[in-house]
This record gives structure tokens, sequence and C-alpha cells, in this order.
């Protein structure tokens, strides 16, 4: 890995939220995908560092969905997490056990399927929630690295009707 990894992360979530935007002329999906991807919640523990990020997957570019295993679609959102070991400005990835629940307002509780997805040197898990904008959806992700100790993420995003 090199110093780039966490801008490549970021750079990735960018592309993924911006993918299904079209022309990217100025409007509500364009500013809505710019937002998700400024939205990403991170927590390090050591040198254990979690990047996580929910995106709308009608946002997805169609070849992004592909390459994830996720389907387009107004009522769904994919929730992406990074698990990278910091070497002190470089981050190589790290193997884990991710969990997550998706909660909405009205506090129905949604248990997501995490996958592992490999792109080359990278590992992400990836899942999906069912949600009907406009709401919030609380997150509760779970992650074991692979020889560290439990770590919990906790954040919220807004969605909106496209």
């Amino acid at each position: 890995m090199t110093d780039r990894a966490p801008h490549v992360f970021a750079a990735m979530l960018l592309a993924l939220a911006l993918a299904g935007c079209g022309s990217g002329a100025p409007g509500p999906a364009g500013s809505q995908g710019q937002a998700q991807a400024q939205q990403e919640a991170v927590m390090q523990v050591g040198d254990v560092l979690v990047r996580a990020n929910a995106i709308p997957t009608a946002s997805l570019g169609e070849a992004v969905a592909r390459q994830y295993g996720i389907e387009r679609d107004d009522g769904a959102v994919m929730l992406l997490v990074g698990v990278r070991r910091d070497n002190g400005g470089s981050e190589t990835a790290l193997p884990a056990r991710v969990t997550a629940v998706a909660s909405d307002l009205l506090g129905k509780r949604q248990q997501l399927e995490m996958r592992e997805v490999r792109s080359g040197e990278f590992i992400d898990y990836v899942g999906s929630a069912r949600v009907i904008a406009p709401d919030t959806l609380h997150f509760d992700v779970q992650v074991v690295p692979e020889g560290g100790s439990a770590m919990e993420l906790r954040f919220n995003r807004d969605f909106f009707p496209r």
C-alpha cells in the first residue's frame, strides 16, 4: 500500500456516490450524492481504522453496483465498511468480521447481511438496507479485526426522495 490509501478510499466513496448522477449538472440528485460521500463515519482505535458510509443504491453506477453485487433500487441503501491498519500514514487492508444493524425513526430494525468484497489489495464489507425516504437510518456496526478486539461504530444518515 502507498500513502495514498486514505485518499483512495475517500475517492472511491465519492465515485460510488456520484457514479449514477448522470451529467454532473447541479441539482438535487448530484447534491445529495455529494453530501452522502462527505458524510463518511470514521473511527480509529490504536492502529485499526474503520470507515463506513451509507449510499442510496439508485445513486450507484451500473458497473459499481455489479462489482459490489448490489441491486440499484430507490428503496435501498448500501452500507460500505472498510477496515484498515494504519501504518503511520499508509494503510493496508485488514480482514475482519463485520456485522451491522440499521434502524429507522420508527424503531424498525434490519439485520444487514454483510459480505466481504475483495478488489486488488483492498477488502471492503458490503450490505444493504431498505429505506422509505424521507427517513433517517441509524447504523450500529460491529467490527472484530483479525487478531484484534471488538469495535463499535454508530452513525446516522438522512435519506431523501430522488
